[in-house]
């Protein structure tokens, strides 16, 4: 372990990020939220027409002749069913960040922006904002990183590891293992910070789903702790021990509740509304999503560009930082498929469920507020961690509901926790497909820590700033990838015709 320069660097860097977080929470996120301010300002665009770029990449390759290269041998066979194997991308997008934002995040919007439209089309609107920042564009970003991972490593014997490509198509040169080398140390940064948010919204939301389970009232800080003494305790022992397929059990079993979850929400709530929403939320986001990738807010007002750079650009850089830890996940369960499959796959089917899941949690709010006129909004304003619940209670069994969302959530948070330690324990090992149990227990520390960091500053804004610092480098690297891919394909191209 004390060996390997990559490991003990980013674990210095990391741990020296949580540790200034825990003695100066404030200052961090000072910190992050000017630098991500002036990036922001001066990157946008490079940010919105990246993502956007990875989009279209990702439709080519699907329609392209290369569609039909597989993601191993010429002969290597799916390892999973087409069920089996959907019903885990089912898993993977679906997180505790959907349970979180469900309701929360489309009536943020609306806040916005019912002070320009009608109350009506900002409904619409702030619906399909959601969606896209949760669909197609998002899963591109993940799905791209996972093929380049795949490819290399299946077709072409390469380290599951982000320097690989690099190296591999470029040469093994001083540049280039150094150019790989940081890249590794990026990605590694990105997925330890990117999950650390991830974490305190958790933990903010179990907490929140606890009080309304039990009636609690002013629990404050103490419960949360608690709560996340009660997290850390329940992934150390999955780390010391070789739990992959309990680790697959637990997430379809998170996976079946939320899936209930939205299903009876969605047949005793105003089934009419919800089902007319989404529909009209599909047809609103197929219509637009390509054009909305190239949007820059630029001429509209301040207050219009400071909600661009809290929601879509924070959103773009957070699925840029989950991309390496996605990608890893999403290339393991994939050998066997070809890359038509795989694209088609991992970015519609979880977008699909993504624009269902607010269409229902999203629509619910909508109905409250356009129908029933009730104090929604005012949870919005005040409490958004608890907006979930809030509607939860507005049905019958809502204390089995709140309760199935709490296991949901947490359940959600151990199996994130400790798939990415192991992922962030490969990585920082040169590949190594089981690193020790001394390497996953110390990436454990160190996530445990960066959540520590994100409860601490108790503002959700502090936490996108510093997760989108930790992502921001990233960008550069995701486009190195797909160039290493492109160029990878077009020499294998060349080479079937010699």
């Amino acid at each position: 372990m004390f060996k390997n320069p990559l490991l003990i660097i980013a674990l210095l860097i990391t741990g020296a990020i949580a540790l200034w977080g825990i003695l100066d929470t404030a200052g961090l996120a000072a910190f992050a939220a000017q630098l991500v301010g002036i990036q922001f300002t001066s990157r946008a665009w490079f940010i919105m027409l990246t993502v956007s770029f990875l989009l279209i990449v990702s439709i080519w390759l699907a329609l392209s002749p290369y569609g039909a290269i597989k993601l191993g041998k010429d002969d290597d066979e799916p390892e999973f069913s087409t069920v089996s194997w959907l019903a885990m991308l089912f898993s993977a997008g679906m997180g505790v960040g959907l349970l979180y934002w469900g309701t929360a995040e489309p009536l943020t919007h609306y806040l916005l922006v019912d002070e320009y439209e009608d109350s009506r089309v900002a409904a619409s609107t702030a619906l399909f904002l959601t969606n896209f920042h949760w669909g197609l564009h998002a899963w591109s970003i993940y799905a791209l990183t996972g093929l380049v991972i795949a490819y290399f490593s299946f077709r072409l014997g390469c380290p599951s590891l982000v320097s690989s490509p690099i190296i591999k198509v470029f040469g093994s040169n001083k540049i280039t293992r150094g150019a790989g080398w940081l890249s590794d140390l990026m990605a590694i940064v990105a997925i330890a910070i990117g999950l650390g948010g991830s974490v305190a919204m958790g933990v903010f939301q179990v907490k929140e789903g606890v009080d309304a389970l039990f009636g609690l009232q002013d629990t404050g800080m103490g419960l949360t702790m608690g709560i996340f003494m009660v997290l850390c305790l329940s992934f150390i022992l999955p780390l010391t021990v070789d739990l992959g397929k309990g680790m697959a059990l637990l997430s379809t079993a998170a996976m079946i509740v939320a899936g209930s979850l939205v299903l009876y929400l969605l047949l005793v709530g105003p089934t009419y509304f919800l089902m007319g929403g989404i529909v009209q939320g599909f047809g609103e986001y197929l219509g637009s999503f390509l054009v909305h990738g190239f949007r820059t807010y630029t001429f509209m007002d301040d207050r219009i560009g400071s909600w661009f750079q809290s929601w879509t650009l924070t959103y773009m850089v957070w699925w840029l930082a989950w991309a390496p830890f996605v990608g890893v996940f999403i290339a393991r369960i994939s050998k066997g498929r070809t890359i038509r499959e795989f694209l088609c796959g991992v970015i519609l089917i979880p977008t699909t469920f993504s624009i269902i899941w607010f269409g229902v949690f999203g629509g619910i709010g909508f109905f409250e507020i356009l129908k029933l006129e009730s104090p929604i909004l005012d949870v919005v304003k005040n409490n958004l961690s608890g907006v979930t619940f809030y509607v939860l209670n507005q049905f019958p069994l809502s204390f089995l509901t709140i309760a199935a969302t709490v296991i949901a959530a947490f359940l959600f948070l151990v199996t994130s926790v400790v798939s990415a330690a192991f992922v962030l324990g490969m990585f920082s090992t040169g590949g190594d497909l089981n690193p020790s149990t001394r390497v996953k227990l110390s990436w454990g520390l160190v996530l445990g820590a960066l959540g520590l960091v994100m409860i601490l500053s108790g503002s959700i804004d502090a936490i996108k700033s510093i997760i989108a610092l930790g992502a921001l480098p990233f960008v550069f690297i995701v486009l190195l990838l797909v160039v290493c891919l492109l160029k990878a394909l077009k020499l294998e191209k060349v080479s079937r015709h010699e």
